[in-house]
């Protein structure tokens, strides 16, 4: 049955997560700015993205109006995790500036970051997030002597070797002391802060506070000398933790403007455990949306991303029997269905890790209110 994206918002959905199940195809995030335009015309008033949280502040400055730096350097500094190359998150922000002008701020569409400004083998100094809200805070405090070299942080080895981690050594936890301190000033002196810049800058300074928690976390995570296994799967749920978090949070500043749509993978948005097989290692983990959907129940639907066959990815049409193809028989380019529930159907083998799809399995799709399948990537994004 063929669903239309207002069918999914119901009225106690608040945030409509839309998966993706790779990041490669481009016709994947095309669908996503058609699919948030049309539920901008019907009281959705915000979208959150799996990219950088502090650094997104500065796109939503960009899409309120509240700045305005070149389309370039936003893209360029706006986004992590590459997604700021991407054709299509370009023509979201352009899309977004131009819709807000002129309408009044509750009318305005937001764009939030609600990921971490980690990688898988890399995470940077806490050190510019401290001293921002250091400087919002009007403190006298030396930051960068007490983090030290940024690229003592940064480096490789400080993620993939606990023992070059720099998440347990006194300075880490110093700075992470340093952090709670800065948070609880912050709201001690929220009235004064507040009426001398704003709601918004203030929300700013928490959220590069909280950002260089986050950080600290991770880098602790890191620096656990345990199975190689166990430390990655901890990595990854202390990623997807704080996802689940800021989700949490943006709610909080959105709930009186309308609902918010949420992209990201497939594997952090599920309401199942997240698995993934990497280097040998079998990787399983708490993803945001099995948090989420723990914590809020019904406010929050999933919709899984489902593909077909991609010229981008080299990748075949799905052979028969699998998940994918029984939904290929269901949509005629791109379309929003219900889930398969066929018990006969199976994992899909064909893909590579190279290709970077990850197929869809009965697990996952057990825990999805619908499906975006995307039959052709090619012919989708031609249609777009």
């Amino acid at each position: 049955m063929s669903l239309d994206i207002h069918d999914l918002a119901a009225p106690s959905c608040e945030l409509l997560a839309l998966g993706e199940p790779t990041h490669t195809e481009p016709a994947f995030p095309l669908v996503r700015n058609e699919l948030f335009a049309r539920l901008a015309e019907h009281g959705f008033r915000s979208i959150a993205l799996e990219t950088d949280r502090a650094a997104a502040l500065a796109v939503d400055d960009f899409v309120h109006g509240r700045t305005s730096p070149s389309l370039d350097a936003v893209m360029r500094e706006g986004f992590s995790h590459g997604f700021g190359e991407q054709a299509a998150t370009r023509q979201l922000v352009v899309w977004m500036r131009e819709y807000n002008r002129g309408r009044p701020p509750r009318e305005r569409l937001s764009l939030h970051g609600f990921d971490a400004p980690t990688e898988m083998v890399s995470a940077p100094s806490p050190r510019r997030h401290l001293e921002h809200a250091r400087d919002f805070l009007g403190l006298d405090l030396d930051v960068a002597a007490l983090a030290g070299d940024d690229d003592l942080w940064s480096r490789t080895e400080a993620i993939m070797d606990p023992a070059a981690s720099v998440g347990a050594t006194d300075a880490a936890l110093r700075l992470r002391a340093l952090a709670d301190d800065l948070l609880t000033e912050l709201y001690a002196r929220a009235p004064e802060l507040v009426a001398a810049t704003s709601r918004t800058a203030w929300a700013a300074a928490r959220t590069h506070i909280t950002t260089a928690l986050d950080l600290l976390r991770y880098h602790r995570a890191a620096a656990e000398p345990l199975d190689p296994a166990v430390r990655t799967s901890r990595m990854l749920g202390v990623r997807d933790a704080v996802m689940a978090r800021n989700l949490l949070d943006i709610r909080e500043a959105e709930h009186h403007r309308g609902p918010t749509l949420v992209y990201a993978h497939n594997r952090h948005l599920q309401g199942n455990p997240s698995r993934w097989t990497l280097a040998g290692m079998d990787l399983v983990w708490s993803g945001a949306g099995s948090i989420i959907r723990a914590v809020v129940g019904e406010r929050y639907s999933f919709v899984a991303g489902s593909l077909g066959r991609s010229d981008a990815l080299r990748l075949a049409a799905p052979e028969p029997g699998t998940h994918e193809s029984l939904l290929d028989g269901r949509v005629d380019v791109w379309g929003l269905t219900e889930t398969v529930t066929d018990p006969a159907a199976r994992v899909r083998r064909d893909p590579t890790p190279e290709q970077g799809y990850f197929p869809l399995d009965a697990e996952t799709l057990a825990t999805a209110d619908a499906v975006l399948h995307i039959r052709d990537g090619a012919a989708a994004a031609a249609s777009l």
